[in-house]
């Protein structure tokens, strides 16, 4: 999804990604990979009654809560004061929806698997409560991504978005199923490692998203030694002057009217 959606950006519609974004891409990609790979396994829930019990525990009720609560200051205060400038306030409400989102398709899975068995799930409130979670999560996460999208470039949204929605869900599954429980130090390691991998992928991805770095001008920047061209490309950009060209107070003006 974040390779493809960079490739078909630039070519569809004009965003550039330039050589320290597309590496930043691919450490996001390693990083989250490295992550996934020393994740424990899921332990075992077969019932929607065992789900039941996951879900009250107090771990997982204090980190949902939290996990409420930043999302209603995102929505409610930040969203409409940064949003518009800042790419991490919509992706950070899709992606902490998406904890929940994932909980409730995990359970209903469990739910799905009861009813072909002849278990009585739709006699069961979880299910129902599981239904209008993920109706509600995914109609709130498609929302802030397409004004994510409607505002900024294609290219940063996805891979960011991706590396944000990752971390929370691995999180989630800890905290949810105590995976952390069965961890080795190596895996510890590895998820550390790789989140930190993250970490610099998207810093490379978004600091230095206005630099016109490619492999075609790479030689000439570092003999130079002079910073790269920067090129603006964000939809939220609609007009950008040139300090440069005005003129100095004590030269001249001349004004064209054209008819």
């Amino acid at each position: 999804s974040v390779l493809c959606s960079a490739i078909l950006s630039s070519y569809l519609l004009g965003e550039r990604l330039n050589l320290l974004g597309k590496l930043g891409c691919m450490l996001s990609l390693l990083g989250s990979t490295v992550m996934v790979i020393h994740a424990p396994e899921d332990e075992e829930v077969t019932t929607l009654d065992e789900m039941t019990s996951k879900l009250k525990e107090p771990g997982f009720l204090t980190y949902a809560g939290i996990l409420l609560a930043l999302c209603f200051l995102l929505i409610f205060y930040l969203a409409p004061r940064y949003g518009q400038s800042n790419i991490l306030i919509y992706l950070t409400i899709c992606s902490v929806i998406g904890a929940f989102s994932v909980s409730s398709v995990k359970g209903l899975g469990i739910a799905i698997k009861g009813f072909f068995a002849g278990r009585p799930v739709l006699q069961h409130p979880l299910t129902w409560i599981l239904v209008i979670t993920l109706v509600a999560s995914i109609t709130t996460q498609i929302n802030y991504l397409n004004k994510s999208l409607d505002i900024f470039n294609t290219s940063l949204v996805f891979p960011i978005y991706y590396v944000l929605f990752t971390t929370i869900v691995i999180t989630t599954s800890i905290i949810l199923f105590k995976e952390w429980v069965t961890m080795t130090v190596v895996d510890i390691i590895g998820t550390v490692c790789g989140f930190l991998t993250i970490i610099l992928g998207v810093f490379l991805l978004h600091a230095f998203k206005d630099m016109d770095v490619s492999l075609g001008n790479l030689p000439q920047v570092l003999q130079s030694g002079q910073q790269a061209p920067v090129t603006r490309d964000d939809k939220n950009v609609l007009i950008e002057v040139d300090n440069s060209s005005i003129a100095p107070e004590d030269k001249p003006k001349v004004f064209m009217i054209y008819t």
